[in-house]
C-alpha cells in the first residue's frame, strides 16, 4: 500500500496483540482510547492525514521505485541537493506541525532505516543474504508506510554483563540459539520510545565486547513486528491529561517510553542483517552515516521548537509589559541568535554536501555535529530564560474548570492582561507551567540534553571529523613559515 492516512495507522495499532503494561496492569481495548497513548496517536494520525491532503501531497510524497505510487518523502535516499531540500521541505510540515515536541516522529525513524539502507552493501562481506534483508526491508517500510520504533540501548547492568558472563543467564540481550527459522533472542531494552504506538521496532544494542572465540552472541541487528510472541513492554508513568487547555502540550504530543522485553522471542532470518560479527556491528553503523542523515531530520525539528518557545517567551513579555525592558531584550537576542545559528547550519549543511562514495549524496557533517552540541546547552537555556521571565506567574494558575464555576467573576476580574482576557493568560501560563515546571517539560529537557548522547560524546564526533582536516593547521604553518 502507498501512504497510509491517520485512520489507517490507529486501526493497525489498535490491532496489535502485544502484551503492554501500565501502573502493573495490562491495556485492554484500544490504545487510541487510552490516556497514556491517545493525544500521540491523535497527533500523529494527522500528522499522516497531511500527507494525502492535495495542497502537500506533492511536497510530502514520492513515487515509489516499485510501482509508482506515493510514498514518505523522508524514505527518499538523496542523491542530490534538490533531494535535501525536498526531504527538509517534508520534514517541515511535519515538525512544525508537532512544533519540534516529538523527538520520534514517524520521519526520524524512516530516515534512519534509509540511512541504514544506504549502507547495505557493506553488509555482503558477511553474507549477501544479510545485504538483501536491509533493502528488502527498508523497501517493505517504505511502499507500506511503517511506523517504527528502535531499541539500542539496555539496561545500565548490560554493559558490563557480558564481560562478566557467558553464560545464557547473561543478562545483555543476546543470541540464545539459532534455529532454522530464525534467532532466538533473549534479553530487555530501555527508552524504546513509542514502542507501543508503532508497527515495529528497529534493534541494533551496542554488543557487549565480550571475548570470544567464534562468534560473538551479543553483535546482532533485526527489525521485527512489535507484537511477536515473546514480546512484551513496560511503560513509565504518563504526563499526559485530557484537557488541551490545562494541559496543552502533554495532551497532544505525551511520547511512552517503553522497556521492551525479548523473552526468547524467534527473529525470522529474513529480517536479520547481521548476528555474531562484532565489527561489522561498527562498521555498519559508521558506514551508515547514521548520526548525519538523522542530524538533518534533527535540525529541522530543532528550528520548530526554537521557535515555538522564542513565540511562547516572546507572547510573554507582551503579556507582562516587559518588551523594551534591557534584560528582556538582552535574553530574547541570546535565544534569537541561537535559532539563526540553527538555520544557518541547516542551510551549510545542504549547501556543502558530499558524496557518500556509494551513489547517495550526504548532507555535510560538520554542521550538524555543531547543532548536536549547540541544541542541548540552548533549549535548558531557553527554559531557564522563560521560567525567570514568568517568575512566580507560573505557579498559582487556575485550571479550566475554574472558569466554568461560581468563582468565574473573581478571575475575570483580576486576571486580565494589557491585550488579552483572563481565559487567553491564563492559557499562556499554563503552557509555560507545562513547559517550565511540568513532568512533561522536565522530560523534554532531559531528552534534548541526551538525544544523541552525552556531552562528551557528541563533542567527541565533532572533534575527530576536525582533527583529520588539516586545513587550519596548514595555513597558520604557511603563516610561520612566511614570517621566517
Amino acid at each position: 500500500m502507498p501512504v497510509k492516512n491517520g485512520k489507517q495507522y490507529i486501526d493497525r495499532i489498535n490491532a496489535q496483540t502485544v502484551p503492554v503494561w501500565y501502573k502493573g496492569k495490562l491495556v485492554t481495548g484500544n490504545r487510541s482510547d487510552h490516556l497514556a497513548f491517545a493525544g500521540l496517536m491523535e497527533t500523529q494520525a494527522k500528522m499522516y492525514d497531511m500527507q494525502h491532503d492535495p495542497l502537500l501531497a506533492a511536497k510530502m510524497t514520492y513515487a515509489s521505485p516499485v510501482d509508482g505510487k506515493p510514498v514518505g518523502l523522508s524514505f527518499l535516499p538523496p542523491k542530490s541537493v534538490d533531494d535535501l531540500e525536498r526531504r527538509r521541505i517534508s520534514i517541515n510540515l511535519w515538525s512544525n506541525m508537532h512544533h519540534g515536541f516529538l523527538g520520534r516522529s514517524p520521519d526520524y525513524m524512516n530516515t534512519a532505516i534509509m540511512a541504514f539502507y544506504t549502507a547495505a552493501d557493506l553488509l555482503s562481506d558477511l553474507s549477501p543474504q544479510y545485504a538483501e534483508n536491509l533493502k528488502n526491508y527498508y523497501a517493505y517500510c517504505r511502499d507500506n508506510d511503517i511506523t517504527l520504533s528502535h531499541a539500542f540501548i539496555q539496561p545500565h547492568a548490560s554493559r558490563i554483563s557480558g564481560q562478566i558472563d557467558e553464560t545464557k543467564d547473561a543478562i545483555a540481550a543476546k543470541i540464545v540459539d539459532r534455529t532454522p527459522d530464525g534467532l532466538i533472542i533473549n534479553g530487555a531494552f530501555m527508552m524504546a520510545t513509542q514502542g507501543a504506538t508503532c508497527d515495529e521496532i528497529f534493534v541494533y544494542p551496542s554488543p557487549s565486547p565480550a571475548p570470544f572465540d567464534d562468534e560473538n552472541p551479543f553483535a546482532f541487528a533485526f527489525a521485527v513486528p512489535n507484537d511477536l510472541p515473546g514480546i512484551s513492554m513496560i511503560c513509565r508513568d504518563t504526563y499526559a491529561a485530557d484537557s488541551r487547555y490545562n494541559y496543552p502540550l502533554s495532551s497532544r504530543y505525551e511520547e511512552m517510553d517503553n522497556i521492551v522485553i525479548f523473552d526468547h522471542v524467534l527473529v525470522p532470518h529474513e529480517r536479520v542483517f547481521f548476528a555474531g560479527d562484532e565489527e561489522m556491528s561498527s562498521r555498519l553503523f559508521s558506514g551508515s552515516h547514521f548520526h548525519i542523515y538523522a542530524g538533518h531530520q534533527v535540525l529541522c525539528r530543532y528550528i520548530a521548537k526554537t521557535e515555538f518557545i522564542l513565540g511562547t517567551i516572546q507572547l510573554l513579555t507582551e503579556t507582562l509589559d516587559q518588551v523594551s525592558e534591557a534584560h528582556v531584550i538582552e535574553k530574547t537576542a541570546r535565544i534569537l541568535a541561537g535559532l539563526e545559528t540553527l538555520k544557518a547550519l541547516a542551510i551549510a549543511a545542504e549547501t556543502n554536501a558530499i558524496p557518500d562514495g556509494r551513489g547517495f549524496l550526504l548532507p555535510a557533517p560538520k554542521p550538524l555535529m555543531a547543532a548536536n552540541i549547540l541544541y542541548p546547552k540552548l533549549y535548558p537555556d531557553m527554559i531557564d530564560t522563560m521560567q525567570l521571565l514568568a517568575s512566580s506567574g507560573m505557579i498559582m494558575i487556575p485550571q479550566e474548570e475554574e472558569f466554568q464555576s461560581d468563582v468565574a467573576a473573581h478571575l475575570n476580574t483580576y486576571l486580565k492582561g494589557t491585550d488579552s482576557t483572563p481565559l487567553e493568560r491564563t492559557a499562556l501560563f499554563r503552557l509555560i507551567w507545562e513547559l517550565g515546571s511540568g513532568s512533561f517539560g522536565g522530560r523534554q529537557t532531559q531528552f534534548e540534553r541526551f538525544f544523541f548522547g552525552n556531552s562528551i560524546t557528541v563533542s567527541n564526533r565533532l572533534y575527530a571529523a576536525y582533527s583529520k582536516d588539516q586545513t587550519y593547521r596548514e595555513l597558520v604553518r604557511s603563516f610561520i613559515a612566511g614570517a621566517e
